[in-house]
């Protein structure tokens, strides 16, 4: 090797130990929180949060999207076009979060807000802060029972509940941090802001299987403590299982269904049924 090669080589090296070496330390800035108690269904794991990626961060950054989002769906005569839909989605929505309170009480004062976007899609989402909406696909093309639509709202809340978010942030941060540095050693684009990575997380990406089993469970709970049936969560799946091949929904792409969820909503249902009947009673 001649030596303008080995230096580029040790330099190379050296960028790539300089960046691992910031990735490591951006490592000891972090945290395992409880983001929530473990309620009826046991959600006890316990969160990697960066320190820098706060939660009041996330939460000025999920307003400012949804804000833009609900903008956009009202000046293209999208938003809550059903009057009737749209009420009803706000009653579900209210009864589950007067419930939300079992798994974190801070949560009850959150700015709970929910709105019907008239499109096509079969989706839902919730914003970090609690700002939510719903897809008049989700609920046309699956024909929606109450239950079942408690069921979305429900696992849609419960991921907002334990900040799933702000952990996939976190994980990005500190991937994308030590990368910065080795862009910039190396002349390559750096990373993007919180915002538009924040959308990609709550919106287009697909949530770990153990963030979706966490936000099944806590779902079910939910419903079944505001007197929803949780056995309308095994509907929901099997209705969009249905929905399935060439045009699946969005929903499922980006909520990841393995051939054993329904058996362990099946058994979280059960799990929480002297709650329903509690509730109903």
């Amino acid at each position: 090797m001649s030596g303008l090669k080995y230096l580029k080589h040790r330099l190379k090296r050296y960028a790539i130990l300089t960046a691992f070496g910031i990735a490591s330390a951006i490592v000891v800035g972090c945290a395992t929180v409880d983001t929530t108690t473990g309620g009826a269904v046991g959600v006890q794991r316990k969160q990697w949060m960066s320190n820098m990626v706060s939660s009041a961060e996330v939460n000025q950054a999920a307003g400012q999207q949804y804000t833009q989002i609900i903008g956009q769906a009202r000046q293209q005569k999208k938003l809550d076009t059903q009057a009737a839909q749209t009420q009803r989605v706000q009653k579900i929505m209210q009864r589950l979060v007067q419930q939300v309170g079992v798994f974190r009480p801070d949560a009850r004062d959150w700015p709970w807000e929910i709105h019907v976007i008239d499109d096509q899609q079969v989706n839902a989402w919730c914003m970090p802060n609690g700002k939510m909406a719903v897809y008049s696909g989700l609920i046309q093309k699956l024909q929606l029972n109450d239950d079942e639509l408690a069921a979305v709202i429900g696992h849609e809340i419960a991921h907002a509940l334990r900040e799933h978010s702000r952990e996939q942030l976190s994980q990005q941060v500190a991937t994308q941090m030590g990368l910065s540095v080795l862009s910039a050693i190396l002349g390559s684009p750096a990373v993007g802001d919180l915002g538009s990575m924040l959308s990609d997380v709550v919106i287009n990406l697909p949530n770990s299987r153990t963030q979706e089993a966490e936000a099944d469970r806590m779902g079910v709970e939910l419903a079944a403590r505001a007197g929803f049936d949780p056995r309308a969560a095994v509907s929901l799946w099997q209705k969009m299982a249905q929905q399935g091949g060439a045009g699946s929904p969005e929903f499922l792409s980006t909520h990841p269904s393995p051939t054993s969820r329904i058996a362990q909503l099946e058994q979280a249902a059960q799990q929480v049924m002297p709650l329903y009947e509690a509730s109903s009673s």
